[in-house]
C-alpha cells in the first residue's frame, strides 16, 4: 500500500533537485566524526558524494508533528520550558501532508546513504507513527520491516481525558537488505525466569531444559531426513542437524532420552547469555534533560550495539543534544550528527568535548557549518 497526499513529489525530483549545502569546516578538519550545523536535507545531499552506501546505522528522533514550539529556559539552566519568554530550541509545527513529505524527503536520502548491511531506527509517537510506517514501507520495502517497538518512556500519568493513559512511544526498525548487521541482543534471566524456564536439574546441580531435536517441514535434500539410531523424524518434520552431529551431541551427554525413547536436546542455563529481547522496551527519558525530547543514553547504546560493530558509521540527522553521538563515541563507532538548531549544536558540542572514555581522551570530530 502506498500512502497518497497532496504535493507528494517523485523520488527522482527529490534526489536531483534538492540543493546541496555549502559546508564550511570550522574545526577538526579531516576527522572521521562530523557534527554538521545545517538543514539536514541539504546536508545529506552533500554527504551523498562521499558517503552514499557507507552508513551502517541510522537512528533518528524527528519532530512528532505535535504543532508545538519547544523552548529552553534562559535563567534555569538545562530546564525545558514552554514559556514565550524563553528561547526557542526547535519548532515542531509541520502537520498533516506537509509533515509527511518533510519526513519522506529525508528518508529517501537516508536510504541512499545506508549501506546494504545497514539498518534504520525511527523514533516517533503513536499519533503519527502509523502513517510514517506506510512511508517507510514505500521507501525501504515492506519486506525490510523488522519491528514496531513499543518504548515505555515514563511512569503512568493520571490525566483527565476520555482515553487510556499513554506511557509509550514507537520505534520503527527497518533494514536495507536481508544481510543486515545483527548482534543478537539479550537481557539477563530473572530468578523467576530461571525457575520457570529451566525446571530440570542434573546430577551435578546444573539447571537445564530440553527442546525437540526435530523441526517442522519435510527435508527436500540432505541428511536431516535420514534415520538416526533407528529413528526417523516424525512425519512432516526433519532433524534440526544431520545425524552425525546428533551422534556427537549424544556422546557429549547433551541428549536426553524419554522413557518412550524420544530424544530431546539439553539446554543448560549456565551456557545461556540471557533471554531474547522482545519488542516492548523500558528505557525512560532523562528526568532533567539538557534539551527538549532528549532520549535515554542507554536506549541509544542498546540500538547501536544491536545493529552495528566497532568502527562502523552511525548517522543521526536530527541529532538534538547529541545523545546518539555520545553513545556511538563511547561504543567506539564513528558518527555523523546533523542539526539546524543552534541550541542543539551548542549542547552537543559541549557533551562531546566533555566526553571521557578509556579509549579516547577527547572525541575528535570535524565541526562543519552550512554557509547560508
Amino acid at each position: 500500500m502506498i500512502i497518497t497526499y497532496d504535493n507528494k513529489k517523485q523520488e527522482n525530483i527529490i534526489l536531483e533537485r534538492t540543493p546541496a549545502a555549502k559546508l564550511k569546516s570550522i574545526s577538526g578538519k579531516g576527522s572521521k566524526n562530523k557534527l554538521i550545523y545545517s538543514d539536514n536535507l541539504f546536508a545529506m545531499k552533500t554527504l551523498l558524494d562521499k558517503y552514499a552506501g557507507k552508513v551502517d546505522l541510522v537512528y533518528i528522533d524527528p519532530p512528532f508533528s505535535t504543532n508545538e514550539c519547544f523552548r529552553i529556559g534562559k535563567e534555569r539552566a538545562n530546564t525545558i520550558s514552554k514559556s514565550n519568554d524563553d528561547e526557542i530550541a526547535y519548532d515542531d509545527t509541520l502537520v498533516g501532508d506537509e509533515f509527511l513529505e518533510f519526513l519522506r524527503e529525508r528518508l529517501i536520502f537516508l536510504r541512499e546513504l545506508l549501506a546494504d548491511r545497514g539498518s534504520i531506527y525511527l523514533h516517533i509517537d503513536y499519533k503519527i507513527g502509523h502513517y510514517v510506517k506506510l512511508i517507510m514501507d514505500e521507501i525501504f520495502g515492506r519486506e525490510m520491516f523488522r519491528n514496531d517497538i513499543a518504548r515505555i518512556k515514563c511512569n503512568p500519568k493520571n490525566f483527565h481525558r476520555k482515553a487510556f493513559g499513554n506511557i509509550k512511544d514507537l520505534i520503527l526498525f527497518y533494514s536495507k537488505s536481508n544481510s543486515m548487521i545483527w548482534n543478537e541482543p539479550t537481557i539477563p534471566f530473572s530468578k523467576e525466569d530461571k525457575l520457570r524456564l529451566f525446571k530440570k536439574v542434573d546430577a551435578a546441580g546444573r539447571r537445564y531444559t530440553t527442546i525437540p531435536l526435530h523441526a517442522p517441514g519435510e527435508t527436500i535434500s540432505g541428511n536431516t531426513g535420514k534415520e538416526w539410531k533407528g529413528i526417523k523424524p516424525p512425519k512432516g518434520r526433519h532433524w534440526r542437524t544431520s545425524p552425525d552431529i546428533l551422534e556427537e551431541l549424544d556422546k557429549q551427554g547433551l541428549v536426553e532420552w524419554s522413557e518412550n525413547g524420544v530424544p530431546r536436546k539439553k539446554v543448560f542455563l549456565d551456557l545461556k547469555e540471557g533471554k531474547k529481547m522482545q519488542d516492548i522496551w523500558e528505557f525512560k527519558d532523562p528526568q532533567y534533560p539538557q534539551y527538549p525530547t532528549e532520549k535515554s543514553l542507554d536506549l541509544l547504546k542498546f540500538i547501536i550495539e544491536a545493529s552495528s560493530n566497532k568502527g562502523d558509521l552511525v548517522l543521526d540527522c536530527f541529532s538534538g543534544s547529541g545523545a546518539t553521538l555520545v553513545a556511538a563515541q563511547e561504543l567506539n563507532r564513528n558518527w555523523i550528527g546533523i542539526d539546524k538548531s543552534e541550541h542543539a549544536i551548542n549542547i552537543a558540542r559541549k557533551k562531546i568535548d566533555n566526553l571521557e572514555s578509556t579509549l579516547f581522551n577527547k572525541a575528535e570530530y570535524e565541526f562543519l557549518r552550512q554557509i547560508f
